[in-house]
């Protein structure tokens, strides 16, 4: 098949409703993948070229059909990946070369699995990471990285040779071990060990006797107002840990107007004044596959327990309600399986410039890989869940 291959400088060249289109019928598609999104962290300035995300979309068209999409970036910095490659860059930086700029597919500040090599069928998205490739090698970048990808984009980036890297998330899912779904949240909280299951509560408790209660605000009926009330948390939380915001208030304007169906908001307030809010996205909301994202949070006042009530235990119970059949909790954090969110495989794909670098990585990534085995092996014995007895 001959394709035309374009390279984008900003999403906003990409004409929204094909790429949509193209995104729906991928194997794991997610709202962060969507135009609307994407076109939102270019849009708002929290993805731009000043903030060291250069976008270099890759596209194939056949006529003028878009065949194949992806977000590609260049990138002079490895911040916002949750991917981490410091040590492959200082590596670098100790045999005086350079590892930046490099190349990134991915969803900036997003480390959500799904899918990156948007495609029509498996020869366009072979043709595509192909693309991407030579994309890497006119710039003389140093490697191309595809982060927190889906199973059909592992298949071609195995195909060509890229160095898979795994690494864990934790996700809960709406069903007990017999794949029974929960009806309540004290469905959910028998199915757990005595241990669990008396933390949590004791935690819910101390949340409950400090004088806090939450409201939820879904899609459209989450107000300007409460969006404020939200930034204001999320800004004070990142500026508290001596960081600025990745993203802007302009950008959760955006997503206001452009994408408020894929939203919930949680508000905490005490003594009638919000404290305290977390934001989750959700995807296919009212369908057997609905998902729901952990994303953000942040508190004015300090209550204790509040983080916990707020990002797992209110958007678990919203989930039983509305038959969200999973609720991903983002980046790392062993902790989360104390409120059973189990240990998930998430995967990236690698290619270097340097054939030396590259035979080195792929060495340690294979001692990496047997340890993240390890790893979930030895967290699959520290399963929250009540144990079976043997038939």
């Amino acid at each position: 098949m001959d394709y035309v291959i374009r390279v984008h400088a900003s999403p906003l060249d990409i004409p929204a409703a094909a790429w949509d289109a193209l995104l729906a019928q991928q194997d794991a598609p997610s709202p962060f993948m969507q135009h609307a999104y994407l076109a939102a962290l270019h849009a708002s300035g929290s993805a731009t070229p000043e903030t060291g995300w250069t976008p270099q979309f890759v596209t194939l068209w056949v006529d003028e059909s878009l065949a194949a999409a992806s977000a590609l970036y260049i990138k002079d910095h490895s911040y916002g990946e949750y991917v981490f490659d410091w040590a492959w860059a200082n590596a670098y930086a100790d045999h005086g070369l350079n590892y930046f700029p490099k190349a990134t597919c991915a969803v900036p500040f997003t480390p959500v699995p799904g899918s990156r090599l948007l495609a029509v069928d498996a020869i366009a998205r072979q043709a595509l990471l192909k693309a991407m490739l030579d994309v890497a090698q006119q710039h003389q970048l140093s490697s191309l990285h595809l982060l927190f990808t889906s199973p059909d984009d592992r298949a071609v980036c195995n195909a060509l040779g890229l160095m898979q890297r795994q690494t864990v998330q934790f996700h809960w899912h709406n069903a007990d071990l017999q794949g029974t779904p929960f009806e309540s949240f004290d469905s959910f909280l028998a199915s757990l060990s005595q241990e669990k299951r008396k933390k949590i509560k004791q935690e819910r408790r101390r949340v409950a006797d400090a004088g806090v209660t939450f409201r939820t605000s879904v899609g459209s009926a989450i107000s300007t107002t409460d969006w404020d009330f939200f930034y204001q948390c999320y800004e004070r939380t990142y500026l508290e840990h001596g960081n600025a915001p990745y993203l802007s208030r302009t950008f959760f304007e955006h997503m206001q107007r452009d994408m408020p169906e894929n939203w919930v908001l949680f508000v905490a307030e005490r003594d009638n004044r919000p404290i305290a809010s977390s934001l989750v996205a959700v995807q296919g909301l009212g369908s057997a596959e609905a998902v729901a994202y952990g994303r953000y949070w942040g508190a004015l006042e300090r209550v204790d327990c509040l983080h916990f009530e707020a990002c797992y235990y209110q958007p678990l119970n919203w989930c039983i309600a509305n038959g969200v059949q999973r609720f991903e909790g983002g980046a790392q954090g062993e902790h989360k399986m104390a409120r059973a969110l189990m240990p998930v495989p998430t995967y990236s794909a690698h290619w270097l410039a340097h054939p030396a670098f590259a035979d080195a990585v792929e060495r340690f990534l294979e001692r990496e890989s047997a340890g993240v085995d390890n790893y979930l092996d030895h967290l699959a014995e520290r399963s929250p869940f009540k144990r079976q007895e043997p038939q």
